[in-house]
């Protein structure tokens, strides 16, 4: 008998995703036992359009509170074995459920699984594929920005049910960063495994949150504060150095792609008190090809 997967999709005024999203949920080649929609306040027709789906999905409306909370309440709402979260302006190909219950069961004891992902635009007119996830111990990689690790941002991974309530769930103080918070936290106590299969179909649009950078910035460094406190990396004081160096600068890159040039200095000065070293890194790598913030950001 395979395993249990309840979907959860936290949505927020993405009426005119929402119904696509559903949709490629309930057409998995392996079918969730559930799938719950959390309405986060919208004040949009997303509920209206969802009543013909109402025999198939669960849908709960809540305040406004945030898409960590949605995404808890939600889980709170399941009993699967595992739980895979989507966006509702995101689409899942027919097959991910069932490529990911796959290689958990050729990964035994592996906490998170994830997958590559396309790009498309308002129109699902679709562009840049990733395929360029890490499998293995990759927290520390996470840490260091070297290049993508956990892909998908919400809606690319699937979860034990025990291992996420093994972390705590999503933090409930940060937006942008919850998913990489998340992950994070998983990678630093398990294995992950990577599919290189597109299984997901990554929005990018207008109102996405990822492009908040003074959020993401927030979030972050409270993500990265709680990191550092764990009994795992609390007194590798050298390592600290080089992942805040990182971190700022990769905020002054996403800052310059937003053209907010008044926030470059502060960070590529921390990222080089930080690391002096880095100063010529910088010098050979434009702005541009810095590494943005993006496995992890929400968009509800």
């Amino acid at each position: 008998m395979s395993p249990r997967v309840s979907v959860v999709i936290p949505n927020y005024n993405h009426s005119r995703f929402i119904v696509s999203a559903v949709q490629s949920a309930m057409s998995q080649t392996l079918q969730p036992s559930e799938i719950v929609v959390i309405d986060d306040g919208s004040t949009d027709t997303s509920e209206e359009l969802l009543k013909p789906f109402s025999n198939q999905i669960t849908f709960i409306k809540q305040k406004n509170q945030g898409v960590a909370s949605a995404r808890n309440n939600g889980v709170s709402h399941t009993t699967g074995d595992f739980v895979a979260f989507l966006d509702a302006d995101d689409e899942w190909h027919p097959e991910k459920l069932e490529n990911q219950i796959k290689a958990f069961d050729q990964n035994e004891g592996v906490g998170l699984v994830h997958c590559g992902y396309v790009e498309i635009d308002e129109d699902g007119n679709s562009s840049l594929e990733h395929l360029d996830g890490l499998s293995g111990s990759v927290f520390r990689e996470m840490l260091l920005f070297s290049g993508p690790a956990i892909l998908g941002g919400g809606s690319g991974s699937l979860i034990p049910r025990s291992v996420f309530e093994s972390v705590g769930g999503f933090d409930t103080r940060l937006s942008t960063s919850a998913d990489w918070d998340l992950y994070f936290r998983i990678a630093s106590k398990y294995e992950v495994s990577f599919i290189p299969k597109i299984l997901l179909r990554y929005r990018i649009h207008g109102s996405n949150m990822h492009g908040n950078i003074k959020l993401m910035r927030q979030d972050m460094l409270l993500a990265f504060k709680k990191a550092f406190e764990t009994e795992e990396l609390a007194q590798d004081r050298t390592f600290k150095r080089l992942a805040f160096s990182r971190l700022h600068r990769v905020l002054a890159g996403s800052f310059y792609t937003k053209r907010d040039y008044a926030q470059i200095l502060p960070h590529l000065l921390k990222s080089i008190a930080l690391q002096p070293k880095g100063i010529f890194g910088l010098a050979t790598k434009p702005f541009k090809r810095l590494i943005n913030i993006e496995s992890g950001s929400g968009k509800t």
